[in-house]
């Protein structure tokens, strides 16, 4: 990565979203646009693991930002997730950036894996006392998995991250999400929680 990073801006009435428009996954969130995007810059180094697993060039200098599109939010952004396509994001990828792409997406599912298998079944409570431990934090993860595929037409009974990649490299009309935006939401959601479950360790 070199250069200036491009940005989806999503903005809700109560949360912003900031998502990194090449790379599927660095998507942060805040009270508003500036506080998101320096919760973004601040997970740089954090993201730049997934990228050297996904053996994409990520800089390791401090980021900068080029907002590309700004994107009226919706209950989902309040609720906690980034909910809107980008209209960038129903161009049709080219193979190598659908390679790319999928290779940043498994991933974020490789780092989910590693963080799970190095973490206690017991995780540090949160804030408020709360928060889902290790299994039933990486059961949420599999389960969204499943809505998920619903979004580019894929109905699956059982978790298949095969049958996701397969359906994200070779779309089908019915799929009411593009397929850029269902990887930067398949990818931000096991990321999130990937570096929750890191923060909680005991």
């Amino acid at each position: 990565m070199s250069g200036r990073t491009r940005v989806y801006v999503e903005v809700g009435g109560k949360r912003a979203f900031a998502s990194a428009a090449d790379f599927p996954g660095w998507s942060r969130s805040g009270k508003d646009e500036p506080a998101a995007l320096a919760n973004l810059a601040a997970y740089a180094p954090r993201y730049a693991k997934v990228a050297k697993l996904a053996g994409v060039d990520f800089s390791q200098s401090a980021p900068t930002f080029d907002v590309v599109e700004r994107l009226k939010g919706n209950a989902t952004t309040d609720f906690g997730a980034p909910g809107i396509p980008a209209r960038e994001e129903t161009k049709k990828l080219t193979p190598k950036q659908t390679e790319r792409m999928l290779a940043l997406v498994d991933a974020a599912w490789k780092y989910l894996d590693q963080v799970r298998a190095k973490a206690p079944s017991a995780l540090r409570k949160g804030p408020r006392g709360g928060g889902r431990d290790r299994d039933k934090m990486y059961q949420h993860v599999i389960d969204a998995e499943l809505e998920y595929g619903k979004g580019i037409g894929l109905r699956l009974k059982q978790p298949d991250r095969k049958a996701l990649q397969q359906r994200l490299r070779n779309p089908e009309s019915e799929g009411r999400w593009p397929v850029t935006y269902a990887a930067r939401r398949i990818a931000w959601h096991a990321l999130d929680h990937a570096w929750e479950m890191e923060d909680r360790i005991p």
